[in-house]
């Protein structure tokens, strides 16, 4: 799982298109802050989609055989 917290802060250079820069200014946002939680959000969501294709086979085999074979253990569920 991927994790970011507490991570060092590092200095970068971005262009933005600069209306919507002094929109957000004038809504006083914290730029960084955003840019770095949505920058973060995308970089998850991307590597799950990485991993998803990559382990489409085993998945589809693991479905495969809990639908062949039934949940290991199920005859210990109380629901």
């Amino acid at each position: 799982m991927l994790r970011f917290d507490n991570a060092p802060k590092k200095s970068t250079n971005l262009s933005l298109n600069s209306k919507v820069l002094e929109a957000a200014r004038d809504m006083g946002m914290n730029i960084s802050q955003t840019v770095d939680e949505l920058l973060a959000a995308e970089v998850q969501r991307r590597y799950w989609e990485r991993w998803n294709t990559t382990n489409q086979e085993a998945i589809a085999a693991y479905n495969a055989r809990i639908e062949s074979e039934g949940l290991p253990l199920a005859q210990y569920r109380s629901f």
